[in-house]
């Protein structure tokens, strides 16, 4: 059996189609008459109940459609490997186009689903759905990052893609180690650019939101110097040829933690490297939007504002709200090639709570 539907993460020019079963098996996709596996260096996996198959994204834009393959596994040996029936599942998929493109954010959901849901469905359809870390409260057994599988499940339906970002529970528990074989990455890496249509984002990761030696982390935490090979990413993107394409029209960072806005003791870090990231982001990057979560309450803030304290390039547009197991608020958001931004905020009541036009 399959634990959860499909979900399609975009990931810089491909799609890591990343599937959940109940059982160990191998697992496999089918675009159009082309097949594309989960292996290791031609070995194909079947010790794991998480899949990644990653495919251009091109193809299955231009296809419209996927086939989900799955062989159960009875028992793998040197010879003669026990295998059992094959079960197949195909999945229409809608790429991202057009002029406007709707999407829906989601983080600081911190284990609920309905709530989410809910929220998600009171803004209506959308062309992609964004999950931007804390999705689970923390990563202590792989129970946990099945939230994200059900959200991506209840709300996309394996149709559209979805973009993800780190958040800095995501980072925490026994289970925290294996994050990047549940979530997309890019060589191993949780930060990486995204081309949907003519919407390009950057996601960027901030770690954990206090410095490595916190006793809170005992000794678990190695984000500094993670931050500093971030910084030449971000270097590199401005160089992309991507990022330098005309047709695209609206230009995004997807980070968990506002890190430009200054916050208080003992959150207060890295202020040479996230000065230096809103160097660049202030430069030829030069992004219209940035969308985070991680404070647990709505806020838009324009350059200038009293919190702008490194000198922000755009507005900031923190959209989740949450209180703990009994109300979430998120966002929709409406990107238009005539430059504007909209976002309505919704929530688990299945009510439109605020609008704000960037």
């Amino acid at each position: 059996m399959y634990k959860t539907t499909p979900a399609v993460f975009a990931v810089e020019d491909t799609y890591q189609i990343m599937v959940r079963t109940e059982e160990k098996s191998f697992v496999w996709v089918k675009i159009g008459d082309q097949c594309f596996h989960d292996h290791s260096n031609g070995i194909l996996r079947s010790n794991t109940t998480i899949h990644r198959i990653t495919v251009p994204s091109t193809l299955l834009d231009k296809t419209g459609q996927y086939t989900v393959y799955k062989r159960l596994l009875i028992e793998r040996k040197p010879y003669y490997t026990e295998t059992g029936e094959i079960s197949q599942k195909v999945y229409d998929f809608y790429p991202v186009k057009g002029d406007k493109i709707r999407a829906y954010h989601i983080a600081d959901a911190h284990n609920m689903i309905d709530g989410p849901v809910r929220a998600a469905q009171a803004y209506g359809e959308i062309d992609f759905l964004i999950l931007n870390g804390d999705i689970a409260s923390s990563s202590d057994q792989l129970e946990d990052f099945d939230n994200v599988y059900d959200l991506c499940g209840r709300i996309t339906h394996g149709n559209i893609p979805v973009v993800f970002a780190r958040g800095n529970h995501d980072m925490r528990g026994k289970c925290a180690e294996y994050l990047e074989f549940f979530t997309p990455v890019s060589n191993g890496k949780s930060y990486y650019t995204v081309r949907l249509g003519d919407f390009f984002a950057i996601i960027l990761d901030c770690g954990e939101d206090k410095a490595d030696d916190s006793a809170e982390y005992g000794n678990t935490i190695y984000c500094h110097t993670y931050r500093e090979e971030e910084t030449g990413f971000l270097e590199q993107v401005m160089k992309s040829a991507e990022y330098l394409d005309k047709s695209i029209f609206c230009r995004a960072v997807i980070v968990h933690n506002p890190f430009i806005w200054q916050d208080k003791e003992p959150f207060d870090i890295e202020n040479d490297i996230y000065n230096k990231w809103t160097q660049l982001l202030c430069g030829d990057i030069s992004p219209d939007i940035i969308i985070s979560g991680h404070m647990h309450k709505i806020s838009i803030g324009n350059p200038g504002d009293e919190r702008d304290y490194r000198g922000q390039p755009c507005p900031i547009a923190v959209l989740s709200e949450l209180e703990y197991e009994k109300y979430f608020a998120g966002a929709g958001i409406e990107f238009n090639r005539n430059g504007k931004i909209n976002i309505t905020v919704t929530d688990s009541k299945g009510q439109i709570r605020d609008t704000y036009n960037i």
